[in-house]
């Protein structure tokens, strides 16, 4: 398969969702891995919640809202840590691979671009402090079209702007529900499943598995 541009979801793929935890871990406490948990998947659930009710959000704020009900349900998670978190949540590490990898597609000549939930600002600090600028294209938030994914809205601003077909776009997420909503549009997936997850919406396969970015065609 030719495809046109390469397209890859952010948080989870190509940044380490729980590194600003991680970093801080002392701060946070003997329970940092659990906040780090709820953090994540509070931020996901409000992001889907304000999608059903129509009542968008931009993304650092469901950040933030996240962070703050982690560190309230956690047993003994040190609330002083919230500043650092969300700092810390700017400048998140990227895997190992993704710089190679990046790298490698434009040599190639080929579109790159992110495509997430993520608020503009929050992408622009993240591309930046991994030093990834000039290995993008674009950065497609979906706070330009004021709803989160999996709506279709979000996976067209990609074939609009390029003005290619689904089909001529590799997508690549670490997040099943996403490899989901993009299958569904038409792109041609692969989930990036880092941690071995079982695999879920098997009526929306992804084209491929792959433990990493390494080995994309």
């Amino acid at each position: 398969m030719s495809y046109k541009a390469y397209v890859f979801d952010a948080y989870g793929t190509l940044f380490d969702v729980h590194s600003a935890v991680s970093r801080n871990a002392a701060l946070v406490g003997e329970n940092a891995a659990r906040v780090s948990e709820i953090w994540r998947n509070k931020q996901l659930e409000y992001s889907w919640t304000r999608t059903g009710m129509g009542r968008y959000r931009d993304f650092w704020s469901l950040t933030t809202e996240a962070l703050d009900f982690a560190l309230e349900f956690v047993p003994g998670a040190n609330k002083r840590a919230r500043d650092v978190l969300l700092e810390a949540y700017r400048t998140l590490d990227c895997y190992d691979e993704v710089p190679g990898v990046l790298k490698a597609l434009k040599t190639r000549g080929l579109k790159t671009a992110i495509l997430s939930n993520g608020s503009p600002d929050m992408l622009q600090s993240a591309v930046d402090s991994a030093g990834l600028g000039g290995l993008l294209d674009d950065l497609f938030s979906v706070h330009d079209v004021g709803v989160f994914k999996t709506d279709f809205s979000t996976y067209a601003m990609v074939t609009d702007k390029y003005r290619i077909e689904p089909g001529a776009v590799s997508f690549q997420s670490s997040n099943r529900w996403d490899v989901a909503g993009a299958s569904a549009f038409g792109f041609d997936v692969r989930w990036i499943n880092r941690t071995g997850q079982p695999d879920e919406y098997r009526d929306l396969p992804p084209t491929d598995v792959l433990q990493d970015l390494n080995g994309l065609p």
